[in-house]
């Protein structure tokens, strides 16, 4: 039995959660609503305030599932409760990040800024010119577009120069020695 599938899915209070044909899960909270589909050959199950994930058989396929459909589930319900957010720190003389209007605004050493529009559902917040915050509800969309703030200028391995997550240890090299 997979550990996080048989998990059962609490449901807080504010949020209503509906099952419709297809395996197809909406959830609506104080934050938003998520659509998810969930793999067919899964059974989602509605009891009350609890939400739980039954598997056919105990063939590979359906144990991966089994876990993947659960995890999928609560985050949707923790994304419409509390939200998701991702930070991301700057480091380098002269780089810095800026908000202007729904538009993310980067001077990271090139020789033109970097500008990254807000998409549906994400929000950037810059509290300092060195941090960039990314909320949303959706945990996949505020992780990609995280991990898009942060391929515009990848950190260096031997300054450190770069954008980074805010717990992302940067394994640091060695310059060349002149002998």
């Amino acid at each position: 039995m997979s550990r996080i599938g048989k998990l059962p899915v609490e449901i807080p209070n504010g949020v209503t959660v509906t099952v419709n044909d297809g395996n197809v899960v909406s959830v609506k909270g104080p934050k938003g609503e998520l659509t998810q589909k969930i793999h067919t050959d899964m059974q989602v199950i509605l009891e009350g305030n609890i939400l739980k994930v039954e598997r056919p058989s105990n063939s590979k396929h359906h144990r991966s599932l089994h876990g993947l459909s659960r995890s999928l589930l609560n985050n949707m319900i923790e994304g419409v409760t509390k939200g998701y957010e991702k930070s991301l720190e700057i480091s380098g003389v002269g780089y810095r990040a800026q908000k202007q209007g729904k538009k993310l605004v980067l001077t990271v050493g090139y020789s033109h800024p970097v500008e990254i529009p807000e998409e549906d559902g994400i929000e950037f917040d810059v509290p300092a010119p060195n941090k960039i915050v990314v909320k949303g509800i959706d945990k996949q969309k505020v992780g990609a577009m995280a991990a898009k703030v942060r391929a515009v200028r990848e950190p260096e391995p031997y300054k450190g120069k770069g954008i980074k997550y805010e717990n992302e240890r940067i394994y640091r090299k060695e310059g060349k020695t002149a002998n």
